[in-house]
């Protein structure tokens, strides 16, 4: 079946997944820009790890349709480092006031 766009219904299935994995890894940068905002410093609240990972895991099986490699090893090192911070954050491990607010 070919959609609207000229392109057949699971290569559209796929650009939509890829668009919803990027505005998932987009709104990371969104609240943590709030997050920051409202504190007047930098800060990561953990919803930007739950972005982070939402959107890596997306990311991930468009990356897996498009059997590109590259984008492959990205986003799945990039799952480890979410994941292991969203254990520190679950497990009571937050970073000190002055880590978070470095850089």
């Amino acid at each position: 079946m070919i959609t609207a766009m000229g392109l057949p219904s699971s290569e559209s299935f796929w650009l939509c997944v890829g668009f919803v994995g990027q505005a998932l890894f987009c709104m990371r940068f969104f609240v943590q820009w709030l997050a920051s905002e409202r504190q007047r410093q930098s800060v990561l609240p953990t919803a930007f790890w739950y972005f982070s990972l939402a959107g890596g895991l997306v990311l991930l099986s468009y990356a897996l349709w498009r059997a590109d490699p590259i984008f492959i090893i990205g986003q799945a090192s990039g799952l480890v480092i979410y994941g292991r911070n969203l254990y520190f954050v679950s497990s009571g491990g937050r970073a000190s006031p002055h880590v978070q607010g470095a850089g």
